[in-house]
């Protein structure tokens, strides 16, 4: 995988960049594995648009991931790496030895014709998914369960890992990408290794269509605004914000106030918080 520069024959080729796709082996997806999957465009159940700046974009089909890695002791060969467009990271294409064919994240390293297993005396190698506390000290892994059997929630970006710390009773610590240190149940599985493509993070759009392509609309600076619209608007020419700090549309404090709830539950099962912006 590579990252490709144009040369500057417009002013959208100047800045951008793409990436080369050189490790996709099947361009099609499985078809049992897709469905149609509804944009909202940001709106609710009621119609109302509840995230704004949505909607446009691509039309594309979404692909079945298995998070849960549930298939235990039963060996898989890579068929294929694959483009999703719903993520940032590859994705394998996995054949199982009963016939069945599921996708996984595609972690680095994992090529076509790898065998992968999950279970709780899986081998200790790429892409095999372990419990938690059979996994050794200092190891890459990713695509990790917030909840034994729910399936992996966390760490699943294009070139992210979380890497093992510590083990103590019932519990395992791991250093997750943002730098946090958190506790999870030792019964949570993991797949070793960490998550393919991580050139995705360089790749410069370049122009507002292709952010147009993702189902992104523009935003609009509430300063641009009319007073009524927004509580940054008016005023004379640049006019400051006039109030204590900046705030949303609705008069919420933004740009780095705290959402976190107090008193969360899992408050507890960290160790380390991250690192603030």
């Amino acid at each position: 995988m590579g990252i490709r520069t144009y040369r500057p024959l417009t002013p959208g080729t100047r800045q951008a960049s793409v990436q080369d796709f050189a490790e996709i082996t099947k361009t099609k997806p499985e078809k049992s594995l897709t469905k149609y999957k509804h944009n909202p465009k940001g709106r609710n159940n009621r119609g109302v648009i509840t995230s704004r700046h949505r909607g446009g974009g691509h039309k594309k089909l979404y692909r079945q991931i298995d998070f849960r890695r549930d298939k235990h002791n039963i060996p898989a060969k890579v068929a294929a790496i694959e483009y999703d467009p719903h993520r940032n990271c590859r994705i394998a294409l996995l054949f199982y030895q009963d016939g069945e064919k599921r996708y996984i994240i595609a972690p680095a390293g994992l090529d076509v014709g790898d065998k992968v297993v999950s279970g709780v005396d899986a081998p200790y190698e790429i892409g095999n998914a372990l419990p938690l506390e059979r996994i050794p000290l200092g190891t890459e892994v990713h695509n990790i369960e917030l909840k034994a059997g729910k399936g992996g929630q966390v760490v699943r970006a294009a070139g992210a890992f979380a890497q093992l710390v510590a083990k103590e009773g019932n519990y395992v610590t791991l250093k997750l990408p943002s730098k946090e240190v958190r506790m999870f149940r030792k019964e949570c599985y993991a797949t070793i290794g960490k998550v393919g493509n991580s050139e995705a993070r360089n790749v410069k759009l370049g122009k507002a269509g292709r952010t147009r392509r993702l189902g992104r609309r523009p935003h609009v600076r509430g300063s641009a605004m009319n007073p009524c619209d927004h509580p940054h608007g008016g005023g004379e020419g640049r006019a400051p914000i006039g109030r204590s700090g900046p705030v949303s549309p609705w008069g919420k404090p933004a740009l780095g106030a705290k959402t976190r709830k107090a008193k969360k539950q899992s408050d507890r099962l960290i160790v380390r918080r991250r690192n603030k912006r």
